[in-house]
């Protein structure tokens, strides 16, 4: 038989039993549908993660008291209190350290904070007046905290524009207006803008700002800050730097060996290859299990072309006997099982694209589509057909004509 031939022969014999088609295409359908949306929306969260954490400012180091290292926790991050003002300070004036463009620091605590009859439950950060430049903050109206505002201890407060709706309502100016952080009244003085996202490391839309001096002595009492970012004037010096503020706050500690370090530094290339990595082992974890069901998909085509082989016995017999050869019947089930792959896969891969759309959407994730593994899924999915369209392709050529015409 002519090639064309044969695949006209396969449709019409897929065509005889529709609902059987239609159920032997299903698993390959899903599969392939879950392993296109997984793939995407690993590789979606992947980049709306890396994009927030390039928001939080350009060549940033950020210094955390406690010591990390992978696997060992000597000291919480978070609870240790072993940074002070005076160790940013010594950073941004030290003649031992190059390249620094801007100091910050940041003291941040959840708290309640009310307005009226309004409340909601917050990030409450005390800052400097660096923290705008060195953290890319834009106002949407009013102005940030001023030196000023540190020295004297000022009770006022930058909302973040979610704060702001809620407690005032949307399309509100809260500027002006009061609002009360643990029982103390502050002056809204401005809005920031939003950055949207879940803001790795903190929501700066769903935050509030306050002067570093009056949430170390008026709210939370305290002497030490949470955490320091060092803004580098060029990339180039972010490990120079690095490794200048570390032996500089090493020598403010008293700490002779390295390894005993009360701190630890990351810098944006840190965060984004650890987040790399969680994702990319999270993404592939997840398209394995998704995978499985192509597994499951191929052994369900086999098990149908099986049941087929049986019902068409007397026809393959007859084939025979009229000269069909051995190819030309392995041929003819290869290619049914591969039409059913493929036309699974296609229907699969158009329902993966809109799973990935429609749930982008609604999880506020950027739609990601890798074309890569869309070709992957598919070829894939043909290969199934072959693979496992083998077995039943080849118990059909091996068929004798004469006993195949007399099976009832």
């Amino acid at each position: 038989m002519e090639p064309l031939e044969l695949i006209s022969s396969s449709f019409e014999a897929l065509g005889l039993n529709k609902t059987r088609t239609a159920l032997a295409t299903l698993g390959i359908i899903i599969g392939i549908a879950a392993v296109i949306t997984l793939m995407s929306l690993g590789q979606a969260s992947q980049r709306s993660v890396e994009s927030q954490i390039q928001a939080l400012g350009s060549n940033l180091l950020t210094v955390i008291p406690g010591s990390f290292r992978p696997g060992d926790f000597r000291s919480a991050s978070g609870t240790a209190t072993t940074l002070t003002l005076e160790d940013a300070h010594a950073i941004a004036t030290s003649n031992k350290i190059t390249g620094v463009k801007n100091v910050s620091v940041e003291l941040q605590r959840r708290t309640a904070i009310t307005a009226g009859r309004k409340s909601t439950n917050t990030a409450v950060v005390g800052v400097l007046p660096s923290y705008k430049e060195v953290r890319n903050v834009a106002l949407e109206s009013g102005n940030f905290i001023s030196e000023a505002d540190n020295r004297g201890q000022a009770k006022v407060a930058v909302l973040g524009p979610t704060v702001a709706d809620d407690l005032f309502g949307e399309n509100v100016n809260a500027v002006g207006k009061a609002v009360r952080i643990n029982k103390v009244s502050f002056q809204v003085i401005g809005v920031m803008a939003s950055k949207g996202g879940s803001g790795f490391g903190g929501n700066q839309d769903d935050t509030v700002l306050v002067p570093l001096s009056t949430a170390q002595k008026q709210l939370f009492g305290v002497t030490y800050i949470g955490s320091l970012s060092v803004e580098v004037a060029d990339a180039k010096l972010m490990d120079t730097v690095r490794d200048q503020v570390g032996y500089l706050l090493l020598a403010r500690h008293k700490i002779a060996n390295a390894a005993n370090a009360d701190f630890s530094i990351f810098s944006q290339a840190d965060l984004l290859s650890t987040v790399s990595q969680v994702t990319g082992t999270f993404t592939a974890l997840l398209s394995g299990i998704a995978a499985i069901s192509l597994l499951v998909g191929g052994i369900g085509i086999m098990n149908i072309m099986l049941v087929t082989v049986v019902e068409r016995t007397r026809e393959i017999g007859l084939r025979k006997a009229l000269g069909a050869t051995r190819k030309t019947v392995i041929s003819q089930f290869l290619i049914e099982s591969t039409i059913l792959t493929i036309a699974g896969g296609i229907m699969g891969m158009i329902l993966g694209i809109v799973l990935s759309f429609v749930i982008s959407k609604l999880i506020n994730l950027p739609f990601v589509l890798d074309f890569a593994s869309v070709a992957l899924a598919i070829g894939v999915s043909g290969g199934i057909g072959i693979l496992f369209g083998w077995y039943p392709a080849q118990k059909a050529a091996k068929l004798q004509p004469i006993e195949a015409l007399r099976y009832e």
